[in-house]
């Protein structure tokens, strides 16, 4: 089965601590190394640390390099300097998120977006394909980095005992480039995909190993995507393939702050998105928890207490550490209160759940 999927430095790591390994967006990936409910419950009390270097890279440089990336991304680019990354989304000319990614700037004419493994090669075809009117060049450089994910509560202090420098002002999406630890250079990013305090490190390829090895040494757990998922959900972050598609927007999947149309410059899909933001979407992506015994999955049926659908559910699981099941589900606008108690179809059964905020869908 791996034979044919792509590999982070760490595979073989992986492979020699007995982690359960599955493929996901191509890669071959470890799922879990102990339980996912002991890695869930450790990243919200303690500290974990996720390979997350099947993340793809693209390196976009040159004297319109910053004209062309607003062209291209939903957000205020304006915003984004060598202290301070941005979330945004590439669109289509519909609105709709071909992906979710996080934007670095690294010099004054060079950025790095870091896009979700499994669109890599169609976002760079797509960004390429744009490109031709820019005075840029654009890159895949993916194979060049590794990519770590310390997160929890005592990630932080965890941290700070390796660098020279005070990490207690880092607020979300500050940047730290040309970082010494451990003796590597890296680029540390306060950013993650837990709901939790942490940083994104970013290193060569050939320093993951050694990055590891040295936090596993610290008594760090370490943690598979099952509980990456679970974690995000509970903190109502979306994924993409799921929450976010080709066909849903922003402003319908709930990061219309990634998404800026009133800004001067043009950017790719902006009319659309405009017109959401001025008239409001017809739909609109909410937090769900289940009243009934049952655990929403992608693509059940939402239904009103009458039967009729008024949506689907894009993500759902049952909480590690709650117990309770919850999900993400997207409805027509008109249906959506907070504490409104709706259906969903789990197989033959017609169970009840209610609409909760979608970062309290765990609480």
């Amino acid at each position: 089965m791996t034979n044919d999927l792509k590999k982070t430095p760490l595979y073989q790591t992986f492979v020699d601590s007995d982690a359960k390994i599955v493929e996901f967006g191509g890669w071959a990936m470890p799922v879990q190394f102990s339980s996912i409910k002991d890695e869930h419950i450790a990243v919200r009390t303690s500290v974990g640390i996720f390979d997350v270097s099947h993340m793809g890279e693209i390196q976009i440089k040159g004297n319109e390099s910053a004209q062309f990336i607003q062209y291209i991304l939903s957000n205020d680019t304006d915003q984004i300097t060598t202290d301070k990354a941005q979330y945004t989304a590439l669109c289509n000319e519909n609105g709709g998120v071909i992906d979710d990614l996080i934007t670095y700037k690294l010099n004054q004419d060079t950025f790095l977006l870091v896009v979700n493994a499994a669109n890599t090669d169609k976002d760079f075809d797509w960004i390429k394909s744009h490109a031709k009117d820019f005075d840029v060049e654009v890159d895949n450089v993916s194979n060049q980095f590794g990519q770590l994910a310390v997160q929890g509560p005592e990630a932080r202090k965890l941290v700070q005992q390796d660098v020279d420098f005070d990490l207690s002002s880092m607020k979300p999406f500050d940047v730290a480039h040309n970082v010494s630890y451990l003796g590597k250079t890296i680029m540390l990013s306060q950013s993650g995909y837990t709901g939790e305090d942490g940083f994104e490190i970013y290193c060569e390829a050939q320093d993951c190993v050694a990055l590891w090895n040295h936090f596993i040494e610290h008594d760090v757990t370490p943690c598979g995507l099952g509980a990456r998922d679970t974690l995000r959900l509970e903190a109502g972050l979306p994924l993409h393939g799921q929450d976010l598609s080709e066909t849903i927007t922003p402003y319908e999947g709930g990061i219309a702050f990634a998404a800026k149309p009133l800004i001067e410059a043009d950017f790719i899909g902006k009319s659309v998105l405009k017109e959401q933001k001025e008239n409001g979407s017809k739909r609109r992506t909410i937090g769900i928890e289940m009243i009934d015994k049952g655990i929403p999955r992608t693509g059940y049926e939402v239904l009103d207490l009458d039967g009729n659908q008024i949506g689907e559910v894009t993500s759902g699981t049952q909480s590690p550490q709650s117990g309770k099941s919850i999900g993400l589900a997207i409805i027509n606008r008109d249906e959506f209160e907070l504490g409104k108690e709706l259906l969903v179809q789990v197989r033959k059964r017609q169970v009840k759940a209610k609409i909760v905020k979608k970062n309290q869908i765990s609480k």
